[in-house]
């Protein structure tokens, strides 16, 4: 594993996927990887959440990783990989708040609403995000108090000279500049807003 995104979801985590897969550093885990592989991933996440991860086998065959599950997981994953470089993807907190409540919230808000073959990925979602410190009952202030919370706590965990703070709005130079590559002559990812990542959820493969 080279690189590592420590921003949560909804912070332009897809973009960043997309952009690292561009830049040479793909594949690259995001939880779409696990929307596509259920019976494979989720007990690994599963264990993870109980102290017993098998980081081998959830990043088989990636170079990179972004969004949740990874980003609950920043700490173990320093530790696990001390060379990598880390991502802290971000955007303001109150708009963070709107995204997060109206997209993975609220996909996650009924299971006795979900398929039944979806109900263990619902349950390690939420386990992951409480993991971080976010409540599906918490209120929009709180919601935000968390969200700063954990941009701190990564900040505080991860050595500067490894950890770029960093908005998908920002393109491609800061991001190229970190990972010391050259600057792609397309332009910047821009992918899953609010109605990519519905049809994202409710895909066939789910």
């Amino acid at each position: 594993m080279q690189i590592i995104g420590a921003g949560v979801g909804r912070t332009g985590t897809m973009s960043l996927r997309v952009a690292l897969q561009e830049l040479g550093f793909g594949p690259c885990h995001h939880m779409h990887a696990v929307l596509q592989d259920m019976p494979g991933q989720v007990p690994l996440w599963e264990a993870a959440l109980q102290g017993r991860p098998d980081w081998d086998a959830i990043y088989a065959g990636q170079r990179s990783a972004v969004d949740w599950p990874t980003a609950s997981f920043y700490r173990e994953l320093h530790a696990e990989y001390p060379e990598a470089k880390f991502v802290l993807s971000h955007r303001d907190p109150d708009s963070w708040v709107d995204s997060f409540s109206e997209t993975i919230l609220r996909a996650l808000s009924d299971k006795s609403q979900a398929p039944a073959e979806v109900h263990g990925w619902i349950d390690m979602c939420l386990a992951v995000i409480a993991r971080a410190g976010f409540l599906p009952d918490m209120d929009r202030a709180t919601l935000e108090k968390a969200y700063v919370a954990h941009f701190e706590a990564v900040k505080a965990a991860i050595p500067a000279a490894q950890l770029l703070i960093y908005r998908v709005s920002e393109g491609w130079e800061p991001l190229c500049a970190f990972l010391d590559v050259a600057i792609p002559e397309g332009e910047f990812p821009r992918t899953n807003d609010r109605a990519q990542f519905w049809e994202l959820v409710k895909g066939d493969d789910v």
